[in-house]
């Protein structure tokens, strides 16, 4: 495959798992299990977190900078991705699928599923950033430099990609299963799960341009992704992945991040 085939396939594949999970309201007809949700949000924060270490923090950290230490870049940019997302959180008004809790300035003129979809939609933003700036960072250093290998260049980006749209499949069933009991209709939780998934790709071309056109942004956007992708799974994530109202002294939740964590570990040692 060439650059570009390589590029298409990085940006839309996490959009692609977001629509298949969400095709799962197809073949379910009642919400997930609690204990289904601990196992989805414990493997997704598994994934995420590696990723964000892994692909994006460390290789902040590594990045050659004169004007300044490279890991005082990695630390602003990382509290400036985490800035972002906590005033986003406060400002734009959404519901959290699984909790049902509501968040963002209050307004009526919003339905529920609306706000549910708000939740998916912030969350999601972060992970096609992630994919983005891995892919702008990669394909800069392939044309600095002629004698690498475009699969070797292009590979710690197709690790994140990969990785996250792992932990779409079942993210995107468990944001649609909660849709579909809200507004009573497959069909419109499908739709839902679908256009969610469709700020992945937008987040990534803003990724890519940032890491790729403004060379000296790179470092940056590397830490600044890793903040917005902590955030989530701090705020979000986890909890979702601890709580269990049916079995107190159950561990899947942990277990399944330990399974996640472990996968991109393998994942960045093969492809990283």
């Amino acid at each position: 495959m060439n650059v570009i085939t390589y590029s298409i396939v990085i940006l839309l594949t996490p959009f692609l798992a977001t629509t298949l999970g969400s095709a799962l309201v197809y073949l379910f007809r009642k919400k997930i299990s609690n204990r289904l949700n601990q196992l989805f949000n414990g493997f997704a924060a598994g994934v995420m977190l590696a990723a964000a270490i892994f692909g994006l923090i460390i290789p902040s950290m590594e990045s050659e900078v004169t004007y300044m230490p490279p890991i005082l870049v990695a630390v602003i940019g990382f509290l400036l991705g985490i800035g972002l997302l906590l005033l986003i959180d406060k400002l734009v008004p959404h519901m959290h699928a699984q909790t049902k809790l509501e968040e963002g300035v209050k307004t009526a003129k919003l339905s529920r599923a609306n706000k549910m979809f708000l939740a998916v939609t912030i969350h999601n933003i972060p992970e096609g950033l992630s994919v983005g700036v891995a892919l702008g960072v990669a394909l800069a250093n392939f044309n600095a430099d002629p004698n690498l290998e475009l699969f070797t260049a292009i590979s710690g980006a197709l690790m994140i990609s990969i990785g996250i749209a792992i932990q779409n499949v079942p993210e995107g069933a468990a944001i649609a299963l909660p849709l579909k009991e809200t507004t009573n209709s497959s069909h419109k939780a499908f739709l839902y799960g679908t256009f969610s998934g469709l700020v992945e790709p937008l987040s990534a071309l803003i990724g890519v341009f940032l890491a790729y056109y403004i060379s000296y942004l790179m470092p940056w956007a590397l830490s600044f992704a890793g903040g917005c992708m902590i955030y989530v799974i701090i705020d979000d994530l986890i909890p979702n992945a601890s709580s269990n109202d049916e079995n107190k002294n159950s561990h899947i939740g942990l277990l399944s991040f330990v399974v996640g964590f472990v996968i991109m570990m393998i994942l960045e040692a093969t492809l990283g």
